[in-house]
């Protein structure tokens, strides 16, 4: 009896020990804290992306019946700020068809048909939305079509009405999807993708019903994965009053057995958008989780740099992640600007966030980091800016969310110029054979100094180096809550 009696005691010692612990640092969650993700159930691709009356409108794909893909139907968020979000309910959703097939709603765009040019709305209403979506027929898991639909909405996008004869484009393909819509010179324009094609076509339209081919682009860059979610539009290019054309075209990683995103940077007269000459394929974000990305539409004339979101997952696992009634994410708004470099142009991706984010920053030199500067986190959300002076040193290493044996890794190597961000040891890990990874891009440091700025929010990370020329988008997930930073030097 006395050993029963002691053996309880210890096991009750060690369960305050536990519970200790607990409410020292809280039980770890996976929903981030400033990054917008519906209250539950399964996202993918943004979708709509419009701004009206003071409005950010962000729709996405979005499954009302469960954390699994299935069920496409579109999600609605809106915002004042691009900061904090409010979820509202189920915008456009599938349709069941008279001959037991459904009807989905794919990604697709948004535009504000101020000119009632589809005849949709009361004479002199200025705001009707009228999206353009990638309808999906399907029968019993079986795609049978997809073609190009459209709804619209006369109170902010509340409430939508399926136009009566849809599909409005229809080119017999399975794999033909995608429409990003938008203004130009009194018309409208489309870009479409032949996903299996690899190709791109631009269409024209009066009214938003009737589409008239004018060409198309493909075979380029990378086709390793199908191409989708293609875009069209102008990015400003910083220190001049010019600009350029960049279409994005979601296709393949650098490691093909992930998705991945590209660009083309080139001119487009209307009719044809001709990219320019380019060595090597451009990626957008060099890390695993960045996918699917469109701009918003109508922007405030003040904005002059086009805004970007995209869904933070990855196909080759996306449906296996730590699920918390509710899979995927979208990242932080991201404004893009172009520069020249002896004649090439690249994207410059400039994050949109909360002041209110905490943020540790700290300027460093490499070089007399002869013990490891730790940093106690209480969280795992947070912001860590650095400005780092590399001479006289071999890099730098920068582990994130350390507690025991879990770790994220960022390193950079001076003699290679690579920065890397590994996650096989970040925490949960095997719910997939291709989640644990090694992801790694090249930096140039300016004059030998290196920026980071680094946003860690629960379980996302994105890195943004040298002024956001060079970005890295991964998810982790850790297994406890207040993590450390060490920063070192390499030796």
């Amino acid at each position: 009896m006395k050993k029963k009696l002691a053996f309880l005691a210890v096991v009750a010692m060690l369960n305050a020990c536990s519970s200790s612990k607990m409410l020292k640092n809280g039980p770890v969650t996976y929903r981030p804290a400033y990054h917008y993700t519906p209250q539950k159930n399964w996202v993918n691709d943004p979708n709509g992306m419009v701004y009206l009356d003071g409005e950010y409108h962000l729709f996405y794909q979005y499954n009302p019946m469960g954390d699994k893909w299935g069920h496409m139907s579109w999600g609605h968020a809106v915002s004042k700020d691009l900061k904090t979000w409010q979820e509202l309910p189920l915008a456009i959703p599938e349709t069941m068809n008279a001959d037991s097939s459904t009807t989905m709603v794919f990604s697709g765009s948004a535009v504000i048909d101020s000119m009632n040019t589809s005849g949709f709305f009361e004479k002199g209403f200025k705001k009707g939305m009228v999206a353009i979506y990638t309808s999906h027929k399907d029968k019993k898991g079986k795609g049978l079509a997809q073609h190009q639909s459209l709804a619209y909405s006369s109170d902010k996008g509340r409430t939508w009405k399926f136009y009566d004869k849809n599909p409005v484009l229809d080119i017999g393909l399975k794999d033909f999807r995608d429409p990003n819509v938008f203004a130009y010179e009194g018309k409208w324009r489309m870009i479409v993708v032949k996903s299996l094609e690899y190709t791109a076509q631009i269409y024209e339209s009066a009214d938003l019903k009737n589409w008239k081919l004018l060409s198309e682009f493909g075979k380029i860059g990378d086709y390793a994965k199908i191409w989708e979610c293609p875009s069209l539009f102008k990015v400003p290019v910083e220190n001049s009053d010019t600009f350029k054309w960049v279409s994005m075209i979601s296709s393949a990683h650098e490691d093909t057995d992930y998705v991945g995103m590209q660009y083309f940077v080139g001119d487009f007269d209307g009719e044809k958008f001709t990219p320019d000459a380019q060595t090597g394929i451009l990626r957008i974000d060099n890390g695993k989780d960045f996918y699917a990305a469109v701009p918003f539409n109508n922007l405030p004339a003040k904005d002059k740099n086009p805004i970007i979101m995209a869904w933070q997952n990855n196909w080759a696992y996306a449906g296996d992640i730590p699920s918390e009634g509710r899979r995927g994410m979208f990242s932080m708004p991201r404004k893009l600007s172009l520069v020249n470099e002896n004649g090439k142009y690249r994207l410059v991706q400039k994050p949109v966030y909360s002041d209110k984010i905490q943020t540790e920053t700290l300027t460093l030199k490499a070089s007399e980091l002869s013990e490891a500067k730790i940093l106690e986190m209480p969280n795992n959300s947070y912001r860590l800016n650095l400005t780092i002076d590399l001479a006289n040193s071999k890099g730098i290493s920068i582990d994130l969310l350390k507690n025991g044996g879990e770790k994220s890794v960022l390193n950079y190597d001076v003699v290679s110029q690579k920065l890397s961000f590994d996650r096989t040891k970040s925490g949960k890990v095997n719910f997939n054979k291709l989640f644990p990874s090694v992801e790694s891009m090249k930096v140039t440091p300016q004059n030998g100094i290196l920026k980071l700025d680094v946003f860690v929010d629960n379980s996302i990370v994105e890195i943004f180096a040298n002024d956001g020329r060079n970005v890295l988008t991964d998810l982790v997930f850790p297994t406890t809550k207040g993590g450390n930073i060490i920063i070192s030097s390499l030796k």
